[in-house]
């Protein structure tokens, strides 16, 4: 029998020490550790799939926090079905969740339910926000490079018969913003 530690990160900026201090304290062997950076919310993460892999009868996956697993209900249940498909138990130190018992089972499933619903809430507070910007005449996105007198002057030149490239040295911008203008400026044709 052997306990898996998990522990993730969302950014490099990140620091995953203090959740493999946890995961130590609580019987985990640093050498059976498997440490990613990667947002929750995908399930293409290397590290975990390697753990997964490597699951025998018997074996404990470890996180400290139930959302380092999976931000997603639907990817929790299917990484808890893996874990127990293999034999294996899983446990969060947090949550206080541990899947070899029945209640056990129950009381992750509700957390995870609450954690999805916990990030629905913030999706539908972003698209609430974006919609009120949008509707006080705001734009998401980046700016663009060109103002518009630079734009139209750009049209000019690429009309009078100078390269992408040429125009976009001479603004200082990639070819490829030079690009998307010609194709935004012949769509409005």
């Amino acid at each position: 029998m052997v306990t898996f530690g998990y522990a993730r990160v969302s950014t490099d900026d990140q620091d995953a020490s203090a959740q493999r201090q946890a995961l130590v304290g609580a019987g985990c062997d640093p050498a059976h550790t498997f440490v990613e950076t990667a947002s929750g919310g995908r399930w293409d993460r290397p590290e975990l799939h390697r753990l997964l892999d490597r699951l025998r009868e018997g074996d404990v996956v470890l996180v400290w926090k139930l959302d380092r697993l999976s931000r997603s209900l639907k990817d929790l249940l299917a990484i808890i079905e893996r874990i127990e498909s293999a034999g294996a138990g899983f446990r969060s130190l947090t949550e206080a969740v541990d899947t070899t018992s029945p209640a056990g089972r129950m009381l992750m499933q509700m957390l995870g339910a609450f954690a999805e619903f916990e990030r629905e809430m913030i999706r539908e507070r972003t698209r609430a926000g974006l919609q009120a910007a949008q509707a006080a005449g705001r734009v998401g996105g980046r700016r663009p490079k060109l103002t518009g007198e630079q734009q139209r002057e750009a049209i000019t030149m690429l009309e009078a018969g100078k390269s992408q490239a040429a125009v976009a040295r001479l603004f200082s911008v990639s070819p490829a913003t030079i690009s998307r203008l010609a194709a935004k400026h012949r769509v409005s044709q």
